[in-house]
């Protein structure tokens, strides 16, 4: 989330003009007027592996997240629960990993300087994070953490009409879709180029629409209407998916520069033309959110799965308890000696009277 000069010698950079200085920024990255003085390196694959820069917007972010998730499975199994290990790593890893990687590593470092980083960015906060956060359903943990009366005013909070709304499936694909469509087609992006802080808020819209959707899709806990079933949920998901390739499809076939004030004054020498920059962030969009896709509607097909077993399991039992005392019945009529039962005793009366006893 942050603008900061990355860590790498000042040196590397490379000048725009052969008699044009090197400078040292200090630690700010300078006006427009000063960056046209001088370029990023090359953005190698090492490089782009090795760059980093602190954020500590996004710090703070991922500190917070990780301390109250951390603290919730302690308590969990301080009181005797259990909480799955494959959660907490895909919350940590995939989750706030992907926030990381997003706001500090070379994809933030070369974001001001090509389109295509700044792209991966973003979708990558939109429905990589979100999709890692909600597999560590947090809103259950929350639920299980907290004492009864605390958890209880979650679940209000939850099941409240506000949170209804922003969550209903349809209403929160929507956001999704206009939240990426109004970063990339009106003035938002261009401008959180130049300002630090709307980069920052623009970063934290585009994970909260995302969670918007994942979260009450993929939780344990009663975030949904009744009627969205688990086929409804496949059906939501794969929509979704189709919903979530347009804006890159959009970009890679836009023939108006995105940012194109900005990109053609900071595009280093070394960098692809502009055009072919922006449909490189288009493809990669295009590309990262079917590959989210995937794993997603298999996650809601295997919850589906789970459920039908768990419902068939609670009829397989309450079956047995009802057939039980006559199964037992008919077990006893079956180690009964043949005189004893029905038939028997009509067949010894019908002897009896051909006997004349």
């Amino acid at each position: 989330m942050g603008q900061g000069v990355a860590c790498q010698s000042h040196a590397d950079r490379l000048p725009a003009h052969p008699a044009a200085p090197l400078l040292n920024f200090g630690g700010y990255r300078p006006l427009v007027s000063e960056l046209s003085a001088v370029y990023l390196p090359e953005a190698t694959v090492g490089r782009l592996l090795g760059s980093w820069q602190p954020d500590v917007p996004a710090l703070l972010l991922v500190a917070v997240l990780g301390g109250l998730y951390g603290w919730g499975v302690v308590r969990v199994r301080r009181r005797g629960g259990a909480w799955p290990a494959a959660r907490l790593a895909a919350f940590v890893v995939l989750g706030l990993g992907a926030i990381v990687v997003a706001t500090m590593s070379g994809l933030a470092v070369y974001d001001h300087e090509l389109f295509w980083p700044a792209a991966v960015q973003n979708v990558g906060l939109d429905l990589l994070a979100p999709l890692g956060l909600a597999l560590g359903d947090p809103l259950r943990l929350a639920v299980e953490a907290l004492p009864e009366r605390s958890a209880g005013r979650v679940r209000r909070v939850l099941t409240g009409r506000p949170v209804r709304l922003l969550t209903f499936p349809l209403v929160s694909t929507v956001l999704v879709l206009a939240t990426e469509l109004a970063v990339y087609f009106t003035p938002y992006f261009a401008t959180a180029l130049r300002v630090g802080w709307l980069h920052e808020l623009m970063y934290l819209h585009l994970l909260a629409a995302g969670c918007l959707f994942v979260l009450p899709v993929l939780t344990r806990e009663q975030a949904l209407p009744a009627w969205c079933t688990h086929p409804v949920r496949a059906a939501l998901v794969f929509l979704d998916g189709v919903v979530d390739a347009l804006p890159g499809l959009v970009v890679m076939t836009h023939g108006t520069l995105i940012a194109g004030a900005w990109y053609l004054h900071h595009a280093p020498p070394w960098s692809p033309d502009v055009h072919h920059d922006q449909q490189l962030g288009g493809g990669a969009m295009l590309g990262i959110s079917e590959l989210v896709a995937l794993p997603f509607l298999l996650v809601v097909l295997a919850q589906w799965v789970r459920a039908e077993r768990a419902r068939t399991g609670v009829l397989d039992r309450r079956l047995d308890g009802e057939l039980a005392p006559a199964v037992a019945q008919g077990a006893a009529e079956l180690v009964r000696p043949w005189w004893e039962t029905e038939g028997g005793e009509v067949a010894e009366r019908v002897r009896r009277q051909a006997r004349g006893d």
